[in-house]
Order: C-alpha cells, then structure tokens, then sequence
C-alpha cells in the first residue's frame, strides 16, 4: 500500500470512528477548500461524499465571504440547521475542512465539541496542498 492510500485509510478510520462515537453523527467527510474530497466516512457513497463536500465547501466559503465583507474575521465554523439534520463545517488544517452531517435530535454542543477535538489531535494530518492550474483543468 502506498503512503497515500495508507493516510487515507487512516483518516478514512478516523472519520468512520467520529461518527460511531458521537450520538446522532450520520456521516463526515474531509475536504478540501475548494470541495474536493479527502477522506470519508463508512456508509457514504463516493458520489454522495462528493456531493457533501462540494456543499460544505459552499458553505463555507459563503461563511467567509460574509466575515471578510462584514468585519466578522475568520470563520471558526459553519452551522446549517435544516428540517430533519445539521451541517457542521470546521476549517481542519490549512486548505482542508471536515463536514459532519448530523440528525436533527444531535447535541449541536458536542458535534462541534467533537470535530474540534479532532480537529486539534490531527489537524497537520488533515491538511490539504491547493491544487495548481493543471490540475484545476485550466
């Protein structure tokens, strides 16, 4: 196994341990800034984990877009509540976010407790190098 399959089986595992750990977690996923898909947890197909991450992304950077207009500074994390789940998204590590979609009953406290705890454990691992131009499709 290569050293890039192995780092993403690791923060595969660590992703699929979040979610069995912390009540009413559905699924997360790490991201990079511009939405592309780092790591996953169990139970998320690969289309609907890319399709999380390019709406956490969104919101996001919709988040900071609004911080740097209005004076708010910087972005800690980005709270979607909807009918029946929430979005949680957190910077983790430099260019890289992680998503939690949660169930409507979760602990709003202890999701975001959660991620940022691992956020803090793994944070350098986690983080994500921007994409050059070739790669962009420029």
């Amino acid at each position: 196994m290569n050293d890039k399959a192995h780092s993403e089986t690791d923060l595969n595992w660590l992703l699929d341990n979040l979610v069995e750990r912390v009540v009413d977690a559905r699924h997360a996923v790490v991201l990079s800034a511009d939405g592309l898909l780092i790591g996953k947890s169990r139970g998320l197909s690969r289309d609907d984990s890319d399709q999380l991450s390019a709406m956490a992304s969104a919101f996001q950077s919709l988040a900071k877009g609004t911080g740097r207009h209005f004076g708010g500074g910087q972005v800690r994390q980005t709270i979607v509540e909807m009918e029946h789940a929430f979005l949680f998204v957190t910077a983790a590590g430099r260019g890289a976010c992680l998503a939690v979609l949660a169930e409507e009953t979760a602990d709003v406290g202890q999701i975001a407790y959660e991620m940022n705890l691992l956020v803090k454990q793994v944070g350098a691992y986690l983080t994500a190098a921007p994409r050059s131009a070739a790669e962009q499709g420029a």
